[in-house]
């Protein structure tokens, strides 16, 4: 099988194309041909090792000191089963499913092995695998880490970052929750996150949030770039800040920091469910949650795809279109799927 596999840390070209044995499921065990992935936030600090300050320790352990130990990135995929291990029942050769992998990655391949009682749901109907794909980064996360603030009706929330990838959904899952969302993002994104649900948009380049004097319920921080001593002042009491991208010292001392300030804090890596990722799906399938792609590119080319991550001007996310009756060798098919900043 082919797959995008790295041999050392570093730049958008450490990733080429391989032929690879073509992985068989064990016990317990899906055997995925993958037909879409993501390129995520989560891939380029895997592949550049640049992770927040204190983890780089921590995450060494699991990516490798001097050389990746886990070759082949992507850490979502939308596909269809093509066998099963031993003891799965939950599955079947020729299901739709989409997956979210975690830190053992393995997306960005033709096919991939996975634990049929992890983060795997079946794929919404009315979705291409590039858009089912592109539900799989941000949703699941923003799921989980929104479950952690108890939204109700009428919460005002304030989402830092939220023309990401996380961003974008916690957006849509805060307004379908009944919340009043504020988003921080620059002003050439504003319109997109409004047409997401967002009542009020902040440009960060233009304005300084943590100066207007105005507090919410719930601050998620989907870009991990202001210290927590300006966010608290914009936390209502009893309320809760979501550090989605957290360095060391801010996981450490979450707990500590929840009982001085009576604000609930979270931060850090959550558990990644079924059950979340399922209700992202249900979401989609009634039209109610929507993927936000910026691009797609073929797999071929990842490394361009790659290197536009690492600009750090993406929108939503970036699909890899793996295999497939849409595969990307087909020019006209390119250009149909390549999705500047568009809500699919």
């Amino acid at each position: 099988m082919r797959a995008a596999v790295y041999r050392r840390f570093g730049g958008p070209d450490a990733v080429r194309i391989e032929e690879r044995p073509k992985p068989v499921p064990g016990p317990g065990e899906l055997l995925v041909k993958v037909r879409a992935a993501t390129v995520s936030a989560a891939d380029y600090r895997a592949r550049t090792k640049k992770v927040p300050k204190g983890l780089k320790l921590p995450t060494s352990i699991t990516l490798g000191f001097v050389k990746p130990r886990i070759p082949v990135l992507g850490m979502d995929l939308a596909g269809i089963v093509e066998a099963v291990g031993a003891g799965v029942t939950r599955f079947k050769p020729g299901d739709e499913v989409m997956a979210m992998l975690g830190a053992k990655f393995g997306g960005h391949a033709d096919y991939a092995t996975l634990p049929a009682d992890g983060a795997v749901a079946t794929k919404p109907g009315n979705l291409s695998f590039e858009e089912a794909a592109a539900l799989v980064f941000g949703g699941i996360t923003a799921q989980a880490f929104l479950a952690r603030a108890a939204l109700r009706p009428g919460a005002s929330v304030l989402i830092i970052g939220a023309s990401g990838a996380v961003g974008a959904a916690a957006v849509q899952l805060a307004t379908l929750a009944g919340a009043s969302v504020t988003a921080v993002s620059s002003g050439s994104n504003a319109d997109l996150v409004r047409s997401l649900g967002a009542q009020r948009v902040i440009n960060y380049a233009t304005e300084d949030f943590t100066a207007a004097g105005e507090t919410y319920d719930v601050v998620m921080d989907c870009v991990g770039n202001v210290p927590f001593v300006r966010l608290e002042k914009v936390i209502k009491p009893g309320g809760s800040l979501l550090s989605v991208v957290a360095d060391l010292a801010a996981i450490l001392t979450a707990g500590s920091r929840s009982r001085r300030t009576g604000k609930r804090i979270t931060a850090g890596n959550l558990p990644f469910t079924a059950a979340d990722l399922a209700r992202v799906a249900e979401l989609a399938e009634t039209g109610k949650f929507k993927p936000v792609i910026d691009r797609v590119f073929s797999l071929p080319d990842i490394a361009e795809a790659h290197r536009y991550v690492d600009a750090g001007r993406k929108v939503g996310n970036v699909v890899v279109q793996i295999a497939g009756a849409d595969r990307a060798d087909d020019s006209s098919v390119r250009r149909k799927l390549s999705l500047d900043r568009h809500i699919r």
